[in-house]
């Protein structure tokens, strides 16, 4: 069994990128388990000052799911051209102690959403830039721009819409695959 957590940026119940990111869990084969990390809203800003012997719980409990997955998807969401604060939160924390964080050599694919034409295309280039610099290893194959999400999705949820839940899909084999060859190596 491949373990996939997954990193929502945007903390609205009924966000887009939420939605991408229970498709990923739909559409994943089923030997991958896909789980939607809750916690975010209660990680603090990191400071290194709360980063010694006593890491404050919801961040401590970050790092522990982020350890115990074997891959770590991240959806987010484009705010005023760049990635979440959330999510690049969640990076931070997860990228210290520095050189060993739970990211540290994990594969990662990073799916970006905004209603506009763009794509949301800048916060995947610094969510990709971020992770990389905190150790994580975005694997080919497993970077997703999803555009024109206002118009696109109808109504309906994103697993409805094929081009949307193939894209989708195919990131997460993609992701599942790194595993496999990281495991191999």
């Amino acid at each position: 069994m491949t373990r996939v957590l997954a990193l929502v940026g945007s903390l609205r119940e009924g966000s887009v990128s939420r939605l991408l990111a229970e498709t990923a869990a739909a559409v994943a084969a089923e030997n991958v388990e896909v789980t939607l990390y809750g916690g975010l809203a209660d990680v603090p800003f990191y400071n290194e000052d709360l980063d010694g012997e006593a890491v404050p719980a919801a961040a401590a409990a970050l790092r522990d799911a982020a350890a115990e997955a074997d891959a770590v998807l991240l959806v987010t969401p484009e705010y005023n051209g760049t990635t979440s604060a959330v999510l690049k939160n969640a990076v931070d924390w997860l990228s210290r102690p520095y050189g060993a964080g739970a990211l540290n050599g994990k594969p990662v694919a990073v799916v970006s959403q905004s209603p506009s034409q763009n794509a949301a295309k800048w916060a995947l280039e610094d969510t990709v830039k971020s992770v990389g610099i905190a150790g994580g290893r975005v694997v080919e194959g497993g970077s997703l721009s999803v555009g024109e999400t206002f118009g696109k999705f109808g109504g309906e949820h994103p697993k409805e819409h094929a081009e949307t839940a193939q894209q989708i899909t195919a990131l997460v084999a993609a992701l599942t695959e790194a595993t496999k060859e990281l495991a191999n190596a």
